[in-house]
């Protein structure tokens, strides 16, 4: 259980994250969201209700991170589960493109372990997050790949020289939230059916199967250094 402790999760306003909020406050936990929209940070704290907080945070730039974890103060569990994405092919994408995913995604979770680490409890824990195409190669991946595995390795690295500290990684696959609202709506569904097709479990991912796996690191006090998969069996085809 998470009874009165107090969880910090970056990204927390809407899918993978709020979905872990929800379920952490069914626990017992106090939660701390933070994005970027304040729109969607306003939504989140309605449906969470009194025990939460909320605040706009944008994890790219350093010292943000940093007077933000200073406002925090004390906790017990970090999720950061925040992160833009982007594909393409490799000779025709923009250096500048990949950069941007190295500094959203890779570096806006280094700054949060870095920052965040000083108001940690012993006994508490960090959750990164990867993804499948740093297990898989997929064409059009090659720099969501790399950050992804780059974020593997210091997850692990971090168990170690955080240690008590605990810190895990989850490496979702597919998973169907609002990160691919921007598709037309045809063009998604046909996404999720072909993909749900190759899968040996015959659907894309949800929101509630990777919260789920979040709030087994949380609570298990006896794994570190983990990168648990929540992919539905797509690396093995």
């Amino acid at each position: 259980m998470l009874q009165a402790q107090r969880i910090v999760i970056i990204g927390g306003s809407s899918g993978i994250g709020l979905e872990t909020a929800k379920r952490a406050i069914a626990l017992g936990a106090e939660v701390v969201v933070a994005s970027r929209s304040e729109e969607k940070l306003h939504k989140a704290k309605a449906v969470l209700g009194p025990r939460s907080e909320a605040y706009p945070l944008d994890t790219t730039h350093e010292p943000q991170v940093q007077t933000f974890f200073e406002k925090v103060g004390r906790f017990d569990h970090l999720v950061v589960s925040a992160a833009e994405t982007s594909g393409g092919s490799f000779l025709q994408t923009e250096s500048a493109q990949a950069r941007r995913l190295f500094e959203n995604k890779f570096w806006g979770q280094y700054y949060a372990a870095k920052y965040g680490a000083a108001q940690i409890s012993l006994s508490g824990s960090i959750t990164l997050f990867s993804g499948v195409v740093a297990y898989k190669a997929m064409v059009g991946s090659s720099a969501l790949g790399a950050v992804n595995a780059a974020i593997s390795n210091l997850g692990q690295t971090l168990a170690l020289e955080l240690a008590p500290i605990r810190v895990n990684v989850v490496s979702p696959g597919i998973i169907d939230t609002p990160s691919r609202s921007k598709m037309p709506e045809e063009a998604r569904s046909q996404f999720y059916e072909t993909v749900a097709g190759k899968l040996p479990v015959r659907r894309v991912g949800r929101a509630e199967d990777v919260a789920q796996s979040v709030l087994y690191l949380l609570q298990n006090s006896f794994v570190t250094g983990t990168v648990l998969h929540v992919e539905g069996g797509h690396i093995l085809i």
